[in-house]
């Protein structure tokens, strides 16, 4: 038991202090971001700011932008743990943002799944949590209170870190955590920055109960320092029919009516505002079940509760923060009052809500998709694998083979430069964790496969070159093996899915597309097929809804002069809760010039797993 001199009053949980009696720090690494898509931006905008450079799959984030959209910033959605994502924004937006509004995990036992709709009808099916949802539960719940209490309070320093003076963070809790995070932010922002325990109020149906009914949710408000922006509300009086719209004044010592000299009765000249704000607030409905606004997300809040916050808390231009931002609430009221934002999740589905429901606010400004891809797949591996003592980058890259192969069922075997494995009849090579497969790696495995008579290959792959699909399977067919094509799973970085046994390796999908050319230089793309391997795999509740290969895509999108680097998103589609179809054939797009260019088309299934595909086109 570490030895731990009391100084004041704390809460204090196993393992928030190391053996020798000091505080455990969070893990610091600054990792760069990978710009994955950019929505809303024109690609001679950005290409007329760019120097010359080496392509690359991914452009890497420069934060060279102003603050200001003036002065090209672009709103930032990120897909990663927010731990990692929290200590790389540091080093860039330490101390700049202006607000943070937090709607953490607060449920033991929580259930994360969610409904999606499928294909055109308005049939909702339930979507079970990925493994690395279920993973970060598990570290959130996996030792009960204990564990909640260390991800939420190294969560807080960080974001304490990135707040800026005049800042402010509501945590959103409920009677499960509320006491123990207040306890945990009076440690880390200090009980002088307390400022309001406000009472979110809301009915819903009721239950029989033998409690009395639980109807409120609390948020914890606290700010940075006392410079903290604070816009006072107001809200209406109690009875206002008790307010008169009318002057009163003493005539004569009495208090009277006052009129005018035509016998009117004097109007008050300013208008009633009500009064200041109360912190219990009983006039924002909780989203039913056939509210408008809800969008089928468990934890979606009502975009005026947040809309609120950021009223009071905030000024336009100011940024703002949802790092558990699930399906884009903040970022919505956020970009609809005149902020700029930064939304981070974990969820794949989250990203992919949050995304479609900022497209649909008129006159969005543009924000871009970032993750930590192949900077946060390459920390794994030295954390994982890396021998600090003798760095030995050879052993390490060798375990990390020999572990992907375990996972995937494979043994290893030597002898060979490309083929680093053998499952049943087929030889398995395995993809570095920075860079893509490419087709010349893929040839070269093909070579060696014939040179040893194998008849199948398998690659295993964290990312893909594009238009890798149809010409390998094509080529390697040509010369007489079978080549599956497959995907690393994310969550072989996480131990605990690892040692439950989580890990799947899904084949690519498959997508086939027409790209047909008009007069005057324009190209028009249609969506033709779209196949999901490893139906077996997907439950057979969503299974026996699909009636046809579109009802498994819910968005799709085009950049129209990809130049291997960032998705420019220049014409979309997609399914929304009041419009179920979805459009198979593209507008027309016009060139300016003639010449070759490259196409890609991306799509989004109904799980929120991309697919991607590039066409070379000749424009004429």
């Amino acid at each position: 038991m570490a030895k731990i001199e009391i100084a004041k009053t704390e809460l204090v949980w196993p393992g928030k202090y190391n053996e020798d009696g000091t505080r455990k720090e969070v893990e610091r690494v600054s990792l760069p971001f990978q710009v994955i898509e950019t929505i809303k931006e024109a690609r001679a905008t950005r290409e007329a700011a760019k120097k010359p450079k080496q392509k690359t799959l991914f452009d890497i984030w420069e934060a060279k932008e102003g603050e200001t959209f003036e002065e090209g910033w672009k709103n930032k959605l990120i897909w990663g743990e927010n731990l990692l994502v929290m200590n790389s924004l540091l080093e860039n937006f330490a101390g700049k943002i202006d607000l943070i509004y937090i709607d953490p995990p607060f449920a033991t036992g929580a259930d994360f799944t969610f409904t999606t709709q499928i294909g055109d009808s308005d049939l909702e099916v339930t979507k079970e949590q990925s493994a690395i949802e279920e993973k970060a539960y598990r570290d959130t719940w996996g030792k009960g209170t204990i564990s909640y209490l260390q991800m939420i309070s190294d969560r807080l320093k960080l974001m304490h870190e990135l707040l800026s003076e005049k800042g402010s963070i509501y945590v959103h809790c409920d009677w499960r955590m509320n006491s123990a995070v207040r306890f945990i932010l009076d440690e880390i922002f200090g009980q002088a920055n307390f400022i309001n325990e406000i009472i979110w109020h809301y009915r819903r149906w009721s239950n029989v109960a033998t409690t009395f009914q639980k109807m409120h949710d609390n948020l914890l408000f606290f700010q940075k320092s006392e410079k903290r922006t604070f816009n006072l509300l107001y809200q209406e009086y109690a009875h206002p029919e008790w307010i008169e719209e009318t002057v009163r004044g003493f005539v004569d010592g009495k208090l009277i009516r006052l009129k005018d000299e035509h016998g009117n009765y004097v109007k008050r000249e300013k208008e009633n505002i009500g009064v200041p704000m109360h912190d219990v607030w009983e006039d924002i409905n909780f989203i039913g079940p056939t509210s408008k606004e809800r969008i089928s997300y468990a934890t979606q809040k009502p975009e005026s509760l947040i809309g609120r916050i950021i009223s009071t808390s905030t000024s336009s231009g100011d940024l703002i923060a949802d790092l558990f931002c699930g399906s884009g609430t903040t970022m919505s009221a956020a970009e609809k009052l005149g902020r700029r934002w930064i939304g981070c999740d974990l969820s794949r589905w989250a990203i992919h809500v949050s995304r479609k429901r900022l497209l649909e606010i008129e006159n969005c400004n543009p924000f871009e998709v970032l993750n930590l891809g192949k900077y946060e797949r390459k920390y794994w591996q030295g954390v994982t694998f890396g021998d600090r003592k003798t760095s030995d980058q050879q052993l390490a890259i060798y375990q990390y083979l020999a572990f992907i192969l375990k996972l995937y069922g494979a043994e290893p075997i030597s002898g060979m430069q490309h083929l680093h494995g053998k499952k049943g009849k087929a030889v398995v090579h395995v993809g570095a964790v920075d860079a893509p497969i490419t087709i010349d790696e893929i040839n070269a495995c093909l070579d060696e496969c014939v040179a040893i008579q194998q008849k199948e290959l398998h690659v295993l792959g964290w990312e893909w070159e594009m238009g890798l699909y149809d010409l390998m399977t094509d080529a390697a067919k040509g010369r007489g093996v079978k080549l599956v094509l497959l995907n690393i799973p994310r969550e072989v970085m996480e131990q605990q899915a690892v040692d439950k046994g989580d890990i799947q390796f899904f084949e690519l999908a498959y997508l086939e597309v027409d790209v047909k050319q008009e007069k005057g230089k324009k190209i028009m793309v249609s969506l033709k097929d779209f196949v999901i391997p490893n139906t077996e795999l997907i439950p057979e509740e969503i299974r026996s809804k699909i009636k046809k290969w579109s009802d498994y895509i819910d968005y799709w999108a085009i950049d129209w002069d990809f130049q291997n680097d960032t998705f420019m998103n220049g014409w979309v589609t997609y399914r929304t809760r009041k419009d179920r179809t979805l459009a198979l054939k593209s507008d027309a797009h016009s060139y300016e010039k003639p010449g070759k260019y490259t196409v890609m088309v991306k799509v989004v299934d109904i799980f929120g797993n991309d697919t991607s595909q590039a066409f070379e086109v000749e424009v004429k």
